[in-house]
């Protein structure tokens, strides 16, 4: 009878499993000009407005010719909106709306990059090369692209004599890559002393992507409502030296990598958050047999998901806290035992655990007096709060999608890296992380890698994407 009853439940939940999907009938296009667009984005390639860790090895000359092609490029933007520079290269744009009683909403996209080399390449990484329907180069997709095209769509809109209603922020950190604490971190700092709080946040995080998730086919937009905690801890381990023809039965270096073999063997616990359940919750009635039974009943076959996602690299980082040892020195010759030994374990925190948290366990596993841990507090960041998918700020982000890209569906996601928008979670409670490109799963490496690139046709859906989320924020009213 209990059977019965229980297979009674899962059918009855997987029928009444219902899309979240917002009904579009068509896409929105607006008339940009895609030619001059890229030619643009090319040009803003071509300044190698690279970030270092070490300042010393930053051209800022660099970007400040990059800032004076934006107001070149952008002179309505310039000319109209108010515009101050915060830690002398952090820009920050305010285009007034006429209803004071909105709060307004912010826009962030950072102007560094990380560093290429032209091995590899098939056009150089700083040319800005317009070929094969492609607009090649660093930062293309990581992050002047998204810069570039908000700045083209406030302009389109200038242009267009539009006023917003609602006051709109567009704040570009130039640090990003290396942890953003100068750039992002100091705007943000600026604007708790203006006392501002916006309806909601948009920063990096994730994009459009297809043939990553099992049993969606198609195209879908994975909006991060969240990301994972960061930490650093450093571990040593003291002793005598000596010469390696007479080692003890442990040196400094089988120390520590004995310690680092148990955090290996005991990996953190599987838990299932809120971001990646509302991907299920999004994506499971979009799919169909199978598939769309579990998704139904997390209740019941939550293990179940579990122990598959933790099966692979990728899901089981969203899944459960990770440790991930990145470095280790030992002696600089071959024949001495070091004094000190020293390793570099990097972990990435699910919500619901802290830095804290996270140091206590990784001292509990490794349970050894020798093993001396200490937290790297400069590269270190709490896993941020999850921002909802029910009220206005999600409503107006995930319809503006579906207008601008109505083949593709909609998911709130975890995202598991980390961007500037940690800094400004204190300013609104809705802070999301989605850039409008279309990168399918096969490209994800170019992001960061060799041969980053973003078609010409998608640049012109991120233009617009932008105009309408604009003027969405200002229209749009909450069904």
């Amino acid at each position: 009878m209990l059977i019965v009853i229980l297979l009674v439940v899962i059918v009855v939940r997987t029928v009444s499993f219902k899309t979240k999907q917002v009904p579009v009938s068509s896409g929105v296009v607006y008339p940009v000009n895609i030619d001059e667009a890229a030619g643009r984005l090319s040009s803003a390639v071509g300044f190698k407005t690279v970030s270092s860790l070490d300042q010393s090895q930053v051209d800022y000359g660099q970007l400040t010719l990059f800032q004076a092609f934006l107001a070149k490029s952008f002179p309505l933007i310039h000319s109209t909106l108010k515009k101050e520079t915060i830690n002398k290269y952090g820009l920050l744009y305010v285009w007034q709306g006429s209803d004071t009683g909105k709060k307004p909403i912010l826009l962030l996209a950072h102007q560094d990059v990380v560093p290429a080399w032209d091995e590899g390449w098939t056009h150089p990484p700083f040319s800005g090369a317009i070929a094969e329907n492609y607009i090649w180069g660093r930062g293309t997709m990581d992050n002047k692209g998204s810069l570039m095209s908000i700045l083209e769509a406030m302009e389109f809109l200038l242009k267009e004599g539009y006023k917003p209603s609602r006051s709109v922020y567009l704040a570009s950190g130039f640090d990003e890559e290396v942890g953003g604490r100068e750039g992002a971190g100091k705007i943000a700092e600026y604007l708790r002393t203006q006392g501002i709080q916006f309806e909601f946040v948009l920063d990096e995080g994730m994009v459009a992507t297809n043939g990553v998730v099992p049993g969606i086919s198609g195209w879908v937009a994975l909006i991060g409502t969240a990301e994972k905690g960061y930490l650093t801890l450093e571990l040593t381990a003291e002793g005598k030296g000596g010469h390696a023809s007479s080692p003890p039965r442990e040196t400094t270096v089988g120390i520590l990598a004995a310690a680092i073999n148990k955090l290996q063997n005991n990996p953190f616990r599987t838990r299932m958050t809120t971001p990646t359940r509302g991907l299920f919750e999004y994506l499971g009635p979009e799919m169909r047999g199978l598939n769309k039974m579990i998704f139904a009943n997390l209740w019941l076959l939550g293990p179940v998901v579990k122990a598959k996602l933790s099966s692979n690299p990728t899901t089981n980082a969203s899944v459960r806290t990770t440790v991930a040892p990145t470095m280790f020195e030992g002696s600089q010759q071959d024949n001495i035992l070091p004094m000190l030994a020293r390793a570099t374990i990097n972990c990435r925190i699910l919500q619901g655990e802290s830095i804290k948290s996270v140091t206590d366990r990784v001292t509990e596993v490794i349970k050894d007096p020798r093993v001396n841990i200490t937290p790297v507090t400069l590269s270190s960041f709490e896993p941020s709060p999850v921002s909802p998918t029910v009220g206005w700020s999600f409503e107006v982000l995930t319809q503006t999608v579906r207008e601008i890209m109505p083949d593709a569906l909609v998911t709130p996601m975890l995202v598991l890296g980390r961007t500037d928008c940690t800094y400004f979670t204190g300013l609104s409670p809705c802070c999301y992380r989605f850039v409008p490109q279309r990168v399918p799963a096969a490209e994800m490496a170019a992001i960061h890698g060799i041969n980053e690139r973003i078609p010409i046709d998608n640049y012109g859906e991120m233009i617009c994407f932008y105009i309408r989320l604009i003027q969405n924020s200002s229209t749009l009213l909450l069904k």
